[in-house]
């Protein structure tokens, strides 16, 4: 079983994952759960990476709805 990503490596996978299109600007990305199991860390671990790319401009989180690519990636 592989070990479980850094913050850093988490942040610069999901960076990685926005810049190669996987996640495209304006769509929602994964559940809090889902990115949890995807990448094998706690929900708060997510929590604090979605956070900090969300001050980074680089995500937009909308009330009721989920987070998203914000449209421009460059903050």
């Amino acid at each position: 079983m592989p070990i479980p990503p850094t913050m850093g490596e988490l942040i610069k996978d999901l960076l990685r994952r926005i810049e190669v299109g996987e996640f495209q600007p304006g769509t929602k990305i994964p559940s809090t759960q889902q990115l949890a199991d995807h990448y094998d860390v706690s929900v708060s671990t997510i929590h604090r990476a979605v956070a900090t790319l969300r001050e980074q401009g680089v995500l937009v989180g909308r009330p009721g709805r989920g987070v998203f690519v914000a449209e421009s990636t460059r903050p």
